[in-house]
């Protein structure tokens, strides 16, 4: 059974909104963009965290174990992406939703 904070996330995601959240005891602004498990089978989201706190330099790509993130909620705005990587994401291992395939394409 998926978390709340799992599903928030993901309507996140087909929405194109924004999450405003705390993580490791930081303010994030993010806009996810793949959602699913790691290796672990934790649940795990891919973000790109453009504003808010953080140990280093923002804009940049956050990848945020579920259930370590609390006061989750979406908000309209500017959807933000990241510039793109040469390497491929190890963030997600079993891919739910990557807004690149199952969002944007069907538009």
């Amino acid at each position: 059974m998926l978390s709340a904070t799992y599903t928030l996330f993901r309507n996140a995601i087909l929405d194109e909104q924004q999450v405003v959240c705390r993580y490791d005891g930081r303010a994030r602004e993010l806009c996810p963009h793949i959602i699913g498990t790691n290796r672990h089978g934790e649940e795990v989201v891919l973000a790109w965290q453009f504003a808010g706190e953080s140990s280093g330099p923002l804009p940049q790509w956050r990848c945020l174990k579920v259930a370590n993130v609390s006061d989750a909620r979406t908000r309209e705005g500017r959807w933000h992406e990241g510039r793109s990587h040469r390497t491929t994401q190890t963030c997600v291992n079993e891919i739910d939703l990557d807004i690149n395939v199952h969002v944007r394409k069907r538009r």
